[in-house]
């Protein structure tokens, strides 16, 4: 486990505050996903990428909180892009761990008659995911989210680390990482088929559970 913690304190020796973000550990081996997605790759993708992500959550989100008690706005501001990107890779990657899995089953009855509603079918579903995910320019996600307003699911897109829900106001769901380090090292500029395989180690139990606590939100 790898955790963070940062505390400050007032000149009286009164805690101001604590920030703690931790890296979640896998929930299986690094080569689990294998031959889909490659032990190298999840290594630098989960200790490197994800890590730096909660590493500069920490540092901003205190720099944020320092600015405010200091009354400097203008300050706080300025630093909230850095706030988004990094508080949005360590949201958006914690879904995709749990995403992901060996053996993740089917999704549930009430998850595929959502989809099919929604879709079409699931082939359907997963042809429209995988172009919306290959369709990003640069980085970022694809999404499958449940939209509180109309009860549906609906898919989208978001740009570098953008989270889905901060974002556009989806639950997530499903998340696609096209960012080039989560599958240049095995796929080169092949996205498609990096998009196409990822399907084969999706964990629909933790969609399926994501989909019933969305639902009944």
């Amino acid at each position: 486990m790898f955790a963070l913690k940062r505390t400050f304190t007032r000149p009286s020796g009164g805690i101001l505050w604590k920030s703690t973000h931790t890296l979640p550990e896998l929930p299986y081996a690094y080569n689990a996903l294998e031959p889909v997605i490659s032990k190298e790759i999840m290594e630098l993708h989960h200790k490197k990428h994800h890590n730096a992500y909660v590493t500069n959550l920490v540092t901003f989100q205190d720099q944020i909180k320092e600015a405010i008690a200091q009354n400097n706005a203008t300050k706080a501001i300025s630093l909230l892009p850095a706030l988004r990107f990094n508080g949005g890779g360590h949201i958006n990657h914690s879904i995709f761990w749990k995403n992901l899995s060996p053996d993740g089953g089917k999704p549930s009855d009430e998850l595929c008659k959502a989809i099919i509603r929604d879709f079409g079918s699931f082939d359907d579903f997963r042809k429209q995911l995988q172009t919306l995910a290959n369709g990003i320019q640069g980085s970022g996600w694809g999404w499958l989210g449940y939209n509180k307003v109309s009860k549906r699911l609906q898919l989208a897109a978001c740009a570098n680390q953008d989270p889905l829900e901060g974002t556009t106001g989806l639950i997530p769901l499903l998340g696609i990482d096209v960012w080039e380090h989560a599958y240049y090292l095995q796929y080169q500029n092949r996205r498609p088929d990096y998009t196409g395989k990822i399907f084969d180690i999706i964990n629909w139990v933790d969609v399926s559970e994501r989909f019933n606590n969305a639902a009944k939100a």
